[in-house]
């Protein structure tokens, strides 16, 4: 058999073609109506609240099995919440949400490391700022010590805020 010979012997399928709309009509099933649902047993406030309280919980949670010095650990969060308490002398935003703080690492000895630029190479707090993160860094309940390295690569820009200080200047 040469390959056109298989090849007609292929062609010759029979194909099923697809039912006709008006064949085998099926009817729809009646629409969910709101009002066919059985009326709630607590009020709107206190179905209000039960949702409060579950976001309220839900927000609070933190994460589990989390080491302290790893992102969402209790040490690393603590570092973090500090830089938050932190302002810029010339910006009213924290350094932190102001994009200022680039990395935080927390080594296992509980040695804290932060990377972070200033808005500009002459800013005012240029010589004073670093030293002051790094002893409020240190003063952190399972901080053993605290460095802190300026870098200026990348530079620091406004797109670097965060939401909250975008909208708390009026950027938004």
């Amino acid at each position: 058999m040469s390959n056109h010979e298989d090849m007609t012997q292929n062609d010759d399928k029979d194909f099923v073609a697809a039912p006709s709309p008006t064949e085998n009509v099926v009817e729809k099933p009646p629409r969910a109506r709101v009002s066919d649902a059985p009326l709630p047993e607590e009020t709107a406030g206190e179905k209000f609240e039960r949702k409060r309280d579950y976001l309220e919980g839900f927000l609070q949670k933190k994460p589990e099995g989390v080491p302290a010095g790893e992102p969402g650990g209790e040490l690393h969060q603590s570092v973090i919440d500090a830089l938050k308490d932190i302002y810029d002398p010339e910006i009213p935003v924290n350094i932190y949400d102001l994009g200022l703080i680039y990395n935080v690492e927390v080594a296992e000895d509980a040695d804290v490391k932060v990377t972070m630029t200033l808005t500009t190479p002459h800013c005012p707090v240029a010589e004073t700022m670093p030293n002051e993160i790094e002893m409020r860094v240190m003063g952190l309940p399972g901080v053993r010590d605290a460095e802190v390295v300026v870098t200026w690569d990348p530079p620091w820009d406004p797109s670097k805020m965060s939401d909250e200080a975008r909208l708390e200047l009026g950027m938004l």
